[in-house]
C-alpha cells in the first residue's frame, strides 16, 4: 500500500489530478451518499434483537469510512463504500428471518465476503469482468444512471408508487408538485442543470448547497442537534459459526451473486465516466479494487451494517472532476467524522441530492451513443440490460438478463464461437439463481 500524495494524485493510467478537485468530488460524493447513515440504520433497525437506531448510525458510518480509506489507499480509485442499498434490505426482511438470528445473517455476509475475495485471488471475479462484451458494458454504464435518476426521481417525490397496487393500478405514477419536498426538488433541479448549462465547476455541489438552503428557508428541514456520543454495540457480533449450515447455502448463494455483479457493474460504469478505461477497454489495477470490495463485505459484516460495497453515487464525484483515490481517502475521512456528528450528516435532505442524482444519470447515459444500434445481436441484450436495471430496481438482476439474452441470441443465430466460456458459464449460473430466487 502507497500513501504518499504523489501516488493518490495520479489516477491508474498516469494522468495527474488536484487536491481541490479531489476535495470537490469528494463533498459531491459525500451528500449524495449522506443518506445511507440514516436510510440503512432504519432498515437494518426492523430485525428483530440489533441494537439501538444509534449504534446502526454508528456502524454504518464506520464500515463507509475504513472501506473507503482501503479503497482510495489500496485501489486509487475514485469509488467510495458503503453498507449496499437492496442488499441490506435482503439481509433485514429475508436472510436475519432464515438464519434465525441478525448475529447469524451478518455472519453469512462476513463467509460471502470471503468467498468473493478467494474468488478474486484466483482471478475469476477479474476475468468475468474481462468476459463482458463492450456493448453489455455500455448498457451496465448506461442502465445504471438510470437507475441513479430514478432514485433522484422517486427522492424527489417526482416519481412515487401507484395506487392502488397492481394489477389494479400503475406500478408507477406522478407525484404533486404542490408537495414540498417536491417544490423544492424541482427548484433545486433548475438551479443545478442552469449552473451543468453555463458549465460552473462545482455545478452539482453547488445545486445540492443552494437547494438545501431553500429547504432551510423554507422551514422543512429542522436541525436537530451536531453532537452525540457514538455507540458501537451492533459491531462484532457476526455469527460465523452460525451462518456455516447447509440449509443456508442457497441464502449464501443469493447474497453472493447480488453482491458479486453489483460491484462488477458500477465499477464498470464509474470507471467509464471517469475515463479511466485503459486502450483494451479494461480498469487498470482493478484486482485491487475488487480484493477491497470483497474485504468490505466481509467489514461490513463484522460491523454489524451488511455487506459493504462500491457506491453508484461516486458517478457525482467524478462528474466534479476526481479521478483518483485521495477522493475516496476524502470520503472515508468525512464518514469517520459522520460518527460524530451523525445528524450534520444527515441534515441534507433527499430533496437537495435528487436532483445532483438526476442529472448524474445524464451524464451517465452519455456512453450509449457509442453503442451500434444496427448490430442487433449485440443491441438487444444491451436494451434489456439498459430497461430491467433501473425497473427491476436491481444493478445484478439488469446484468443477470442481459447476459443471458447475450448468450441465448449467440447461440440461436449460429454464433457460438462468439460466446466467452465465462459468459456462458455466467448466464448458466443466473438462470439457476432466477430459477431457486
Amino acid at each position: 500500500m502507497r500513501m504518499d500524495l504523489r501516488y493518490l494524485l495520479a489516477d491508474n493510467l498516469g494522468r495527474p489530478s488536484s487536491v481541490v478537485a479531489e476535495l470537490r468530488g469528494a463533498v459531491a460524493t459525500f451528500l449524495t451518499m449522506a443518506y445511507i447513515l440514516p436510510v440503512n440504520a432504519g432498515i437494518l433497525s426492523q430485525v428483530v434483537g440489533v441494537g439501538s437506531l444509534g449504534s446502526l448510525v454508528a456502524c454504518t458510518a464506520l464500515a463507509a469510512g475504513i472501506c473507503s480509506l482501503l479503497m482510495g489507499l489500496v485501489a486509487n480509485v475514485p469509488i467510495a463504500m458503503a453498507s449496499g442499498m437492496g442488499l441490506n434490505a435482503i439481509i433485514a426482511f429475508g436472510v436475519a428471518q432464515q438464519a434465525g438470528s441478525w448475529q447469524a445473517a451478518m455472519g453469512l455476509v462476513v463467509v460471502e465476503g470471503l468467498i468473493i475475495l478467494l474468488l478474486v485471488l484466483v482471478g475469476l471475479r477479474e476475468a468475468v469482468l474481462e468476459a463482458i462484451p463492450r456493448a453489455l458494458r455500455l448498457a451496465i454504464g448506461a442502465g445504471i444512471g438510470l437507475f441513479i435518476a430514478l432514485l433522484g426521481l422517486a427522492n424527489a417525490g417526482i416519481v412515487v408508487q401507484g395506487t392502488p397496487a397492481p394489477p389494479a393500478g400503475p406500478l408507477l405514477a406522478a407525484g404533486s408538485v404542490h408537495e414540498p419536498t417536491t417544490a423544492i426538488a424541482l427548484a433545486g433541479l433548475v438551479i443545478t442543470a442552469v449552473l451543468m448549462a453555463r458549465r460552473v465547476r462545482g455545478a452539482l455541489l453547488l445545486g445540492i448547497a443552494a437547494t438545501t438552503l431553500i429547504a432551510y428557508m423554507s422551514g422543512q428541514v429542522t436541525w436537530t442537534g451536531a453532537w452525540q456520543l457514538p455507540s458501537f454495540e451492533v459491531a462484532m457480533q457476526a455469527d460465523v459459526r452460525g451462518a456455516l449450515r447447509w440449509e443456508l447455502v442457497p441464502v449464501l448463494f443469493a447474497v453472493l451473486m447480488v453482491d458479486f455483479f453489483d460491484t462488477l457493474g458500477t465499477a464498470t460504469a464509474v470507471a467509464e465516466e471517469a475515463k479511466l478505461m485503459d486502450s483494451r477497454g479494461r480498469i487498470p489495477g482493478v484486482r485491487r479494487l475488487l480484493i477491497v470490495d470483497s474485504l468490505s463485505a466481509s467489514i461490513g459484516g463484522l460491523l454489524g451494517v451488511s455487506s459493504v460495497t462500491c457506491y453508484v453515487e461516486s458517478a457525482a464525484g467524478v462528474a466534479e472532476g476526481a479521478r483518483t483515490g485521495l477522493h475516496s481517502v476524502f470520503v472515508g475521512l468525512f464518514f469517520l467524522l459522520a460518527i460524530f456528528l451523525a445528524p450534520l450528516a444527515a441534515a441534507v435532505p433527499a430533496a437537495a441530492t435528487a436532483p445532483a442524482l438526476i442529472l448524474v444519470g445524464l451524464l451517465m447515459v452519455k456512453p450509449l451513443a457509442e453503442l451500434d444500434f444496427d448490430q442487433l445481436d449485440e443491441a438487444i441484450p444491451a436494451f434489456i440490460t439498459l430497461l430491467t436495471i433501473p425497473l427491476t430496481f436491481s444493478i445484478a438482476h439488469g446484468i443477470g438478463y442481459g447476459v443471458i439474452a447475450y448468450v441465448l441470441i449467440k447461440l440461436l443465430t449460429g454464433k457460438v464461437r462468439e460466446v466467452n466460456w465465462l459468459m456462458a458459464g455466467v448466464a448458466a449460473a443466473f438462470g439457476g439463481y432466477f430459477w431457486v430466487e
